[in-house]
């Protein structure tokens, strides 16, 4: 008898099929959750180690370049192109939100 209640899913796992015929387990795989601090500290020594010790020059205004502009897009796709609301979620003011939009071309 197979019951027809749900096991609600875990937010953190995804459950990976083995190609089993039959009735086959089915592992928890556990996502990988980290945080964007380690995944920029990460990317970052890539970076450094990429240059083979040459010495980078203006690495503040390239990294803010870099994360600035997708994470505005980001935002900006999130409300549908609502500035106040992006603007809101950023601790931005808007006319700050609009010129930035405005320097990466988003607008």
């Amino acid at each position: 008898m197979v019951s027809s209640k749900k096991k609600p899913a875990n937010k953190k796992t995804v459950k990976k099929k083995t190609g089993k015929q039959g009735k086959a387990k089915l592992p928890e795989v556990q996502l990988r959750n980290r945080p964007l601090r380690s995944l920029t500290e990460e990317a970052l020594g890539r970076y450094f180690k990429d240059l083979n010790g040459h010495q980078p020059t203006n690495l503040y205004t390239l990294v803010l370049g870099e994360v600035e502009a997708p994470l505005l897009a980001s935002v900006m796709k999130h409300t549908d192109g609502n500035q106040t609301v992006a603007s809101e979620i950023l601790g931005i003011n808007r006319v700050t939100l609009r010129k930035k939009l405005k320097q990466y071309s988003l607008i």
